[in-house]
């Protein structure tokens, strides 16, 4: 499952289960919590612990803070995603039930991507992530909206990021390898080989056409992610103690002298 899927769901708070029931016997109907907003990542990468939820504005006018919301306890409740209505299942209390530190955890997909080496690679847009688990297996990274739509995604194993430095994800020099997968292109090319010389001169120009048209639209969108991207970035998940050993090991490593 990716992250992407959850985000902009709404999510709801159960009744206790003793109060689940109305004495009709119909079931009583949960409350809203808000919508899903952005994923949260333990400072290595390799889980997704839960998700920060933006509750409804009060009286519609004033903006509240976003919630922390655990993964383990996210259930289908009459059909709409919902948790317990306990403590453990938000903020503190959940972060303190998972044993992990809130302040330490980073919401990495909306952050830049760079090599070790120091090679750009976009920012990272999405995750793949096992539901029951929240062990993640991949991260997408990609260049902004319209080169997804268009060429695709680099799937990187999640293995290969390294750390965080200077509002970054550090990621293994082997990521600037990786192929890109799936996107408009890639599934046109797929059908050009099928088709004769002058068909596929027609579909070029009408991909050229698509692409510019999808450009144009996907812009002002794509900034407004990237810009709301690195501000989360910036403002959560500065692990000063992940980001010192991650200089530690670079520093080392090229320093170390090779074997004879």
């Amino acid at each position: 499952m990716r992250t992407k899927d959850f985000q902009g769901l709404k999510i709801y708070r159960m009744p206790p289960e003793a109060k689940r029931t109305r004495k009709d016997g119909t079931p009583r109907d949960p409350k809203k919590i808000g919508k899903i907003h952005f994923p949260v990542f333990t400072p290595d990468g390799a889980r997704v612990v839960g998700f920060m939820v933006s509750p409804p504005d009060v009286a519609g006018m004033i903006k509240q803070a976003d919630r922390f919301v655990a993964r383990d306890v996210i259930r289908v409740y009459e059909g709409v995603l919902a948790v317990p209505d306990a403590k453990d299942s938000f903020d503190a209390a959940a972060a303190r039930r998972l044993g992990i530190d809130l302040d330490a955890c980073i919401i990495w997909t909306g952050m830049d991507a760079v090599t070790v080496s120091g090679k750009k690679l976009g920012y990272c847009a999405d995750a793949e992530f096992d539901p029951k688990t929240g062990a993640v297996s991949q991260f997408s990274l990609t260049s902004g909206m319209a080169a997804t739509a268009l060429v695709g995604t680099v799937d990187m194993p999640a293995s290969y990021l390294k750390g965080y430095a200077d509002g970054a994800m550090i990621v293994d020099d082997a990521a600037a390898e990786i192929g890109f997968s799936g996107g408009a292109a890639a599934k046109a090319g797929e059908a050009s080989a099928k088709i004769g010389a002058k068909a596929r001169t027609a579909a070029t120009s009408i991909d050229d056409k698509a692409a510019e048209a999808i450009k144009r639209g996907s812009s002002s969108m794509d900034k407004g992610a990237r810009a709301l991207g690195k501000q989360i970035g910036k403002t959560r998940g500065m692990f000063s103690a992940f980001k010192d050993e991650f200089k530690k090991a670079s520093s080392s490593s090229s320093t170390r002298k090779p074997r004879a």
